[in-house]
């Protein structure tokens, strides 16, 4: 094998997957890049660096790109969906909504202060936005009523029409249909789902896989162009039923089945997500890698092989989820975010 076809290889073994022609073709420049190869032909096999050399000698099976080199983002996903390659999505967690045991205000008093939130996110500079209904507690699990669906595409129109910044959906506990419907109905950008693959025990009870369900309704509905991220190991959940399947395995289960993206997070809600799965996820699969929790001024620097960050809880008062948004702290993040190095 030529050295040249040894770094394609490389790359297949890391499931960058190749796609269409020009993303094929922008994988190879990215690692002729790296391993200083002046001329993408075959033919210049001769002028690959020494560093490459070196790892011709990998065993057969084990060979992995050198540190420092991942797929990241190589589809191009996050850049179609924020204009930038690597994306600061602020989570605003909606009120208590209708039907709901803490539901205290009307949804036009949700609405409102929704785009309060979401203008402080983009005065200071985030990406995208993503709204939830965090505060629905107790969760049902899988669905929700009409008056949940009803509400948050009435609070995500008001969101969409207050700033101009791409806007995401969550609906707990793993209504991922919802979240396409409503993303569809307000012509949001993206849904962040739960249970996409394999199954999990949550605090709501077993969720299962939703892939195959939700995928043909995203299609029968027209929502084509509404992305899915999907958490994978997800945080609030016991995973003894999948514990012979790692982190890894997982999300290329769910590129294998068509996610736009993988998220990793921590244990819980505001908790941060280990920075080697992060980095081993997004070495593994091609689609965006995202964090889902526990990203704070100190932290994000730990996570530069990530293609987005999804901040909800350090942006708060004392850092908590459920208390308001502080703009101080939501522009600690962006400053922060600011640093790092360029994706």
């Amino acid at each position: 094998m030529g050295q040249f076809e040894f770094l394609t290889y490389c790359v297949t073994l890391q499931k960058i997957q190749t796609g269409p022609l020009p993303v094929y073709l922008k994988i190879r420049r990215r690692v002729a890049k790296y391993f200083g190869i002046s001329c993408i032909s075959p033919h210049d096999e001769n002028k690959i660096c020494p560093l490459a050399e070196r790892h011709l000698d990998t065993p057969s099976g084990t060979i992995a790109l050198p540190h420092g080199y991942d797929s990241m983002d190589s589809n191009g996903v996050i850049n179609s969906l924020f204009g930038v390659p690597r994306a600061l999505i602020g989570v605003i967690h909606l009120g208590a909504l209708p039907g709901t045991p803490s539901n205290r205000k009307s949804v036009a008093e949700i609405a409102d202060e929704a785009v309060r939130e979401a203008r402080v996110y983009e005065a200071a500079g985030f990406h995208g936005l993503a709204i939830e209904n965090t505060h629905d507690r107790p969760y049902l699990k899988s669905s929700v009523g009409p008056e949940i669906g009803a509400a948050m595409a009435v609070v995500g129109s008001e969101v969409r029409r207050g700033v101009s910044l791409p806007l995401g959906i969550q609906v707990l506990a793993g209504a991922n249909l919802w979240a396409v419907a409503i993303a569809h109905a307000c012509v949001a950008s993206f849904v962040r789902v739960e249970g996409f693959v394999f199954a999990h025990v949550a605090d709501e009870g077993l969720i299962e896989s939703s892939a195959g369900a939700l995928l043909r309704y995203r299609r029968a509905i027209g929502a084509d162009n509404v992305r899915i991220f999907a958490d994978i190991k997800k945080k609030h959940s016991a995973h003894a039923i999948t514990a012979d399947v790692d982190i890894v395995e997982t999300a290329k289960a769910a590129e294998f089945f068509q996610a736009d993206g993988v998220i990793v997070s921590g244990v819980s809600t505001g908790q941060p997500a280990d920075a080697s799965e992060v980095g081993a996820v997004s070495r593994a699969v091609s689609i965006p890698t995202l964090i889902g929790s526990g990203i704070t001024p100190d932290n994000i620097g730990s996570y530069s092989s990530a293609a987005a960050f999804i901040v909800g809880s350090s942006v708060k008062q004392n850092g908590m989820w459920a208390n308001s948004l502080e703009e101080r702290r939501v522009e600690a993040v962006a400053r922060a975010f600011g640093k790092l190095p360029a994706a």
